[in-house]
């Protein structure tokens, strides 16, 4: 196993949220320890914190299944990339006055976490 890239991807896609909102969560939050990460999250007044945490979380799991003969800690793992993509935009109609309507767009984003196993853990 000395040459195997210890990593794992989590997904989460047509989340409700502007992908502007949900990237200054991600933007907090790159390049750090998963357990740092989660920490700070729980203590962020935004909305798409929770949404966040649920990937990373769903990522650092990802990597214990995919390699079940190491002992992974979150303090192990470390985010390697985190990134927010916008989705589907659901467009929608507002009545306004003399038979005229306003475009309503309610947006959604996909969110992509990699994780792996921290540089420095690898090389000893």
């Amino acid at each position: 196993m000395s040459e195997e890239n210890f990593e794992a991807r989590a997904i989460q896609k047509h989340l409700r949220k502007s992908a502007r909102k949900v990237r200054l969560v991600a933007d907090s939050v790159r390049d750090k320890n998963v357990a740092k990460a989660l920490q700070l999250l729980v203590f962020t007044n935004k909305s798409s914190a929770s949404e966040v945490a649920k990937v990373i979380k769903s990522a650092a799991a990802n990597i214990r299944d995919k390699f079940q003969e190491e002992r992974l800690d979150d303090e192990d793992l470390h985010i390697k990339e985190i990134f927010v993509n916008e989705g589907a935009t659901l467009k929608r109609i507002q009545p306004r006055a003399m038979g005229r309507a306003n475009e309503i767009r309610k947006r959604s984003c996909h969110i992509n976490v990699v994780v792996e196993k921290q540089q420095e853990l690898i090389n000893q």
